[in-house]
This record gives C-alpha cells, sequence and structure tokens, in this order.
C-alpha cells in the first residue's frame, strides 16, 4: 500500500479530457446523432472515434475513485462531501444555465429550423419547454448535456463516501484483499467479467440516456469503475504490475478495436442475418475487453513514463476542468456559424480544435484570476500557490494527495 500521490494519473486525467475536443469534434463529422451536423458526415472516422469511445470515460470515472480514495485519507468524509458538492454542483447549475443552453439553441436551430431568437428560446429553455419535435424525437430542457458526467460524478461520490464511513476499517481489507487478487491474468480477466456482466444483463433493456434516472447499465459500468478505482488508488503493487503488462495490454485493445469496427461496420441488410446474430454474445465480451484493456495500457504506460510532477502539470491539472465545461459548446457554436464558409472538411476540422483549445484556455485564464469567477468553473479559492500555478485540483477530479 501507498499513499504517495500518482503524478501519472494527474497526466492521464488531462490527455483523456483534451481527448475529448477532438472526440467532440469529431462527433460532428459522423453518422451518429449529436447537436449539429457537418454536410459533410460521413463514416470516414468512425473507426478512429470508436479507438476511445469504449473506455475513454470508464477511464475518467475510475480516476475519480482514485483521487476520491486519496482525498479519505487526507479530509473526513463529511468534509470531502461538502466540498465535492460545492465543486461539483455550482458548476453543473451554472453550466446548465449559462455554458449549455447554446448547444441546444443551435440544435434547434439547425434541426427542426427554429427561426427565434435567443431570448426566446431562453425563455422556453428555462420553462422546460418540450415542443422541440422530430417526430417522437423531442428535445428535453432544460439539459446538462456533455456535462452529465459531472452530476454522475457527484452521485458517485456521495455513495463512495457513505459506502466508506459505513465499511470503516473494513474498506481497507477489502482494497488489500482486491489488490492482491488481482495478479498476473486475473488483472485482464476479472475486471472484464464485471463490465461484460453488466452489458449482457442491462444494455439492451436500459440504453444509455445521461439522464440519470433510469440509466442503470451506465451506472452498473461506470460507477463500477468508480469503485475499483477508490479500491485499488494506494495498491501500489497493482500499478507496478499494470505497467509490466502494458505491451499485452496494448495489443489486446487493438485487436478487440479491430473486432468491434469490423463487426459494426457490417451492412445493415445483413446485421440481423443468423450467421451474424450468433456473435453478439461473443462481441458484448470483446466489447467489455475493450472497456478494460486500453485503461490497462493506458496506465500502464503512464506509470513507466509520466510519474513525475512539473510547473506544466500543476497548471494544467487546474485548467482541464474549465476546459471540459467550455469545450464542447466552442464546438457546436462555432461549427454552426463555420458551416456557411464551406470549407474542406480536414481544414473546418482543425481550426474547430486549434480555436476550441484556445479560446478555452483564454477563458481559464480570465476565470482563474478572478475570484468571484472561480466557482462557477469548479476551482478553489485563490491562494498563493493558485498564482504560481500550483491551485488545488479541479473538482471533475482532484488531485490525489500525499
Amino acid at each position: 500500500m501507498t499513499t504517495q500521490r500518482h503524478y501519472f494519473l494527474d497526466w492521464i486525467r488531462i490527455f483523456a479530457f483534451f481527448v475529448l475536443i477532438f472526440y467532440h469534434t469529431g462527433m460532428y463529422y459522423v453518422t451518429w446523432d449529436w447537436h449539429v451536423k457537418s454536410p459533410y458526415a460521413s463514416t470516414a472516422i468512425e473507426p478512429l472515434m470508436i479507438l476511445s469511445s469504449p473506455w475513454r470515460l470508464g477511464l475518467l470515472f475510475m480516476i475519480s475513485g482514485v483521487a476520491t480514495a486519496f482525498m479519505l485519507k487526507k479530509i473526513r468524509i463529511g468534509a470531502l462531501l461538502k466540498q465535492r458538492s460545492w465543486r461539483l454542483l455550482v458548476p453543473l447549475i451554472f453550466g446548465m444555465f449559462v455554458i449549455v443552453p447554446p448547444q441546444s439553441y443551435f440544435e434547434v436551430v439547425e434541426k427542426v429550423a427554429y427561426q427565434g431568437g435567443y431570448g426566446e428560446f431562453m425563455r422556453l429553455y428555462v420553462s422546460g419547454y418540450h415542443g422541440f419535435c422530430r417526430g417522437d424525437d423531442c428535445l428535453s430542457i432544460p439539459t446538462w448535456n456533455h456535462l452529465w458526467f459531472v452530476a454522475y460524478l457527484w452521485v458517485y461520490t456521495m455513495i463512495g463516501g457513505l459506502i466508506v464511513w459505513l465499511l470503516g476499517a473494513r474498506f481497507q481489507r477489502i482494497a488489500d484483499a482486491l489488490g492482491n487478487l488481482l495478479t498476473g491474468w486475473r488483472i485482464v480477466v476479472l475486471p472484464v467479467i464485471g463490465l461484460a456482466a453488466a452489458r449482457y444483463l442491462l444494455a439492451d433493456q436500459f440504453p444509455a440516456t445521461h439522464a440519470l434516472t433510469n440509466d442503470w447499465y451506465n451506472h452498473a459500468q461506470y460507477f463500477y469503475l468508480f469503485a475499483l478505482g477508490a479500491l485499488l488508488a494506494m495498491q501500489n503493487n497493482f500499478w507496478a504490475r499494470v505497467e509490466a503488462l502494458r505491451w499485452t495490454s496494448l495489443a489486446l485493445w487493438l485487436a478487440s478495436w479491430a473486432l468491434i469496427v469490423c463487426y459494426w461496420s457490417i451492412p445493415e441488410a445483413l446485421a440481423s442475418s443468423p450467421e451474424v446474430t450468433q456473435w453478439k454474445p461473443l462481441m458484448r465480451a470483446v466489447y467489455s475487453l475493450c472497456q478494460w484493456v486500453p485503461i490497462l495500457t493506458v496506465c500502464g504506460f503512464g506509470h513507466r513514463h509520466l510519474n513525475f510532477d512539473s510547473a506544466k502539470r500543476r497548471y494544467l491539472t487546474e485548467a482541464v476542468f474549465p476546459v471540459y465545461i467550455l469545450h464542447q459548446t466552442l464546438i457546436v457554436a462555432m461549427a454552426h456559424w463555420m458551416k456557411p464558409i464551406k470549407l474542406a472538411p480536414v481544414t473546418e476540422g482543425v481550426f474547430l480544435i486549434v480555436l476550441t483549445f484556445t479560446i478555452s484556455l483564454g477563458v481559464f485564464e480570465l476565470v482563474r484570476r478572478i475570484a468571484v469567477l472561480r466557482p462557477f468553473f469548479g476551482l478553489g479559492r485563490i491562494t498563493s500557490q493558485t498564482s504560481a500555478y500550483a491551485g488545488q485540483a479541479p473538482a471533475i477530479a482532484a488531485t490525489p494527495a500525499r
């Protein structure tokens, strides 16, 4: 067991949140439903999107569980839950009524040809209007859109804190037992069994809604990974074993990804044939493997190469939550505004990524200097360390404490 800070997880969290900018920019160009769509949308980059979609959010929930466990070693459970509530719920509510509404506005402009101005739309938004429909598909407002992660993380933190309080010293004994159990092939197989069970039992009955209620498949996989992170946080031998398995995990990741892409690329005319449907149970297990082994890969290489501190880490650790809050609204708004220019998709996509990074980091630079704005973006109080880029970790997944 260790109480040493896991700097590599800070770097991985930064990497994972910044990947969201690329991913959500990609959502504009694929055939999957999203708030706004490019006229050039196609299946071309969907295999690259699948490279991260099965595991990216699971990784973030697992890191959040690690961070929660470390914080519980530093402060009392009650104080942690109070702090997490302030640092998560304030940005969530602010985001729902200030940051997120432009996404819904541009969505109804493009999907249902809404002609009203933004002020009129906001009146409907805050009143819970449900008349923006395409057939049976109606937009539910107000909404948290991409900020659903914050709501789920708050709920999981509250539940996790209650469980730790009820277990007391038994929590650490369970964590030690799990750390001793996950050796060799068990590191890969046992967590995959848990993810596969959730997929087999719940995925069909409870498709993803991100609405918190009636989203039991997502809860089964994400709280499971959050709990794994909390239990394994201080199991130093576990992280060393993950590092040793990094190349094996990488091979399993790429193989499972290739199989998933091939399976999902089967034409619809053939997808319902007996020859294809007989493979569905096996492919669910492959998908569950692709949820876990990329996490092992990223953590393994991170533990090997990124377990160090620096001023850049401290700066980006504070920046990542404000960037997360802002990025999707920036992408949606700029994609809508750029559409009449008719740029080539590659050029337009690069512009969207660059502008999202620069504008969101520019807003962060402003917000971090104004005390009254900091809580709305999940930042703590200004301290002498904050001004030197060593501020408190963002609420999205607090930095593991020493």
